[in-house]
């Protein structure tokens, strides 16, 4: 079982771990600091160097049970200690598109009570579903200048495991329409932008909404009769 190290220190960019086992695509580390996707956050890049050669990991598939750390060309053996090297510019650019998503979710579900449907993100561009039956342009204008508002709060970001138990008494935990968490999971992390949205999540996500930087809402469309579209935009730099 391989130790997921950022999803207690999301900023960890370097870490030390060793070699347990291979696969023909690459390797399974006994701790990681690399995320392995989900919730619709794609995995890390970057590379795992020994002595002076650098193995590049360009994705995490899960193979039979096991995190798989997939590289291009030879591996690492078996046994080998390894240092580990987020690709940290996209990883961060992940985190504050993602905590741009839950800035999203909270406002539309504080303001118009609509749960989540499905999304999506790759680094700076993303896009949320909702139960929503109505669209227009000046409801996305509503919801772009209220997702900054809450940048501007620079509300503070918590994150906690809780026994399932307890974390299913928080109302509205889960905002998705459907609960994709499966029953076997006993402990739930959640992510809370203290003030404004407390949700069940195991993505990398920024301390603080400032650092989210501003939010464009790019798009609306309809997805079907009660099922509506809103992508957005976070630029590469922070103002």
């Amino acid at each position: 079982m391989t130790e997921i190290l950022c999803h207690v220190d999301s900023y960890l960019k370097i870490f030390d771990a060793r070699v347990i086992d291979s696969t023909p695509k690459g390797v399974v580390l006994d701790r990681t600091a690399f995320y392995p996707g989900g919730g619709g956050q794609p995995s890390d890049s970057g590379v795992l160097e020994v002595a002076d050669q650098e193995y590049r990991v360009t994705k995490l598939p899960r193979v039979e049970g096991k995190l798989v750390h997939e590289i291009d060309g030879d591996t690492p053996e078996v046994g080998v200690e390894v240092r580990g090297v987020i690709d940290w510019d996209r990883r961060y650019y992940l985190m504050r598109t993602h905590t741009a998503l839950h800035i999203l979710c909270g406002v539309v579900w504080r303001d118009y009570g609509a749960k989540v449907t499905g999304g999506n993100m790759q680094p700076g561009s993303a896009r949320m579903d909702f139960e929503l039956e109505q669209m227009s342009a000046e409801f996305a204008r509503e919801v772009e200048e209220a997702v900054n508002n809450e940048v501007q709060a620079a509300r503070q970001i918590e994150i906690d495991v809780l026994p399932r138990e307890k974390a299913f008494e928080i109302p509205d935990l889960i905002r998705t329409k459907i609960n994709l968490l499966p029953p076997g999971i006993t402990e739930i992390r959640t992510v809370d932008i203290v003030g404004l949205d407390l949700q069940a999540d195991g993505g990398t996500h920024v301390h603080n909404t400032s650092e989210v930087g501003r939010i464009r809402v790019v798009g609306h469309e309809s997805k079907g009769r009660i099922n509506k579209r809103l992508r957005i935009e976070v630029d590469k730099e922070q103002r």
